[in-house]
């Protein structure tokens, strides 16, 4: 079936990291981390509706700016999450520039922030352009545990882990995936268009066979006979993103349990096996700690990045140390 979600490596993988996330039909992508994202067209940038970010790093939080910058003329809010203290650091973000082109009359974008402890979301605070981005507090949301997102067709969920600083890594993982076989509907002489959201919603939600979904005010068709003839069903697909992680036993099965059966891990690789006593001074994984965790973890697809750039030459043994040791094939990932 075909992936509704396309992840990829914003920059080359001894780059700062970023993970895009594109939704092919829902007109909109997330972002994991914000490294340099030049990369991105503005384009891309302004479909941006969630940015996860693993910690507040240079490498992997400079991307703000240009995200702000593209952002900030539109109508859609822009929601962002991270460790704690990341609400404080958004603050001082939106502080260091003058808004004083800003009034009530002025499009009121919307930025959110909300931090992540590792168990819940806690603190929340909004920011607005029409009071020149002043913080407001915000409820914390009643998502479960782990929980970083819940929406209709997927959730993202997070774990804290220790890089000498408190380092989120994210999972997204579709609830269900659900195709449209277009030959299915020409035989069912029935159009493409917006009711079959409402459709692929009564999948979701388990509604029965015989519920009847509008198509127009003088036509409506059984649940069960679009199931039958139009619609294709499979489990959905989950994406995980593992970055700036020490060695160490927490740390392991937080990655296990969190990248468990994924379809495509993203894990830092920054240190071959022989750096093993650098790569723990630093809390980095080598290539063949990444690659015993995503063994683990039964992942489908590996992509390895976030290179030292001492091993520039060398990507290839990064990669095949992380294979030899668990590692599912170990791709050089598309952008």
């Amino acid at each position: 079936m075909t992936w509704l979600v396309q992840p990829r490596l914003v920059n080359d993988p001894f780059s700062d990291p970023a993970v895009f996330i594109d939704f092919r039909f829902g007109r909109r992508a997330l972002l994991f981390d914000l490294g340099d994202l030049t990369a991105l067209s503005a384009r891309e940038l302004s479909r941006v509706t969630h940015a996860f970010v693993s910690h507040t790093h240079m490498d992997h939080f400079s991307g703000f700016d240009r995200l702000l910058r593209i952002c900030l003329h539109r109508l859609a809010p822009l929601h962002l999450a991270g460790p704690p203290g990341f609400l404080d650091q958004v603050q001082h973000k939106l502080r260091a520039y003058n808004w004083n082109l800003l009034d009530a009359g002025s499009l009121d974008f919307r930025l959110t922030a909300a931090e992540f402890d590792g168990e819940r979301v806690g603190r929340r605070g909004e920011f607005r352009a029409q009071e020149a981005f002043r913080r407001r507090p915000l409820p914390s949301p009643p998502l479960p545990g782990g929980m970083l997102l819940d929406e209709e067709a997927f959730r993202v969920e997070s774990v804290a882990l220790d890089h000498g600083t408190a380092c989120l890594a994210f999972a997204l993982q579709e609830k269900l995936r659900i195709n449209v076989w277009r030959e299915g509907l020409d035989r069912l002489e029935l159009p493409v268009g917006a009711w079959l959201n409402d459709a692929k919603r009564a999948v979701r939600r388990g509604a029965p066979d015989d519920e009847l979904i509008p198509i127009r005010d003088d036509l409506s068709v059984p649940l069960g006979q679009l199931k039958q003839h139009a619609l294709r069903t499979a489990p959905g697909h989950r994406i995980a993103y593992v970055v700036d992680a020490a060695f160490n036993d927490s740390n392991s099965a937080k990655i296990i349990a969190l990248a468990g059966g994924a379809d495509q891990l993203f894990i830092e690789t920054a240190f071959l096996q022989e750096d093993a006593t650098l790569a723990a001074e630093r809390r980095h994984l080598t290539s063949a700690q990444a690659g015993m965790l995503a063994g683990k973890a039964g992942a489908a697809r590996v992509v390895p990045f976030h290179f030292s750039p001492r091993y520039i030459g060398r990507e290839d043994e990064l990669r095949r140390e992380v294979q030899a040791h668990g590692g599912a094939e170990a791709h050089e990932a598309m952008r």
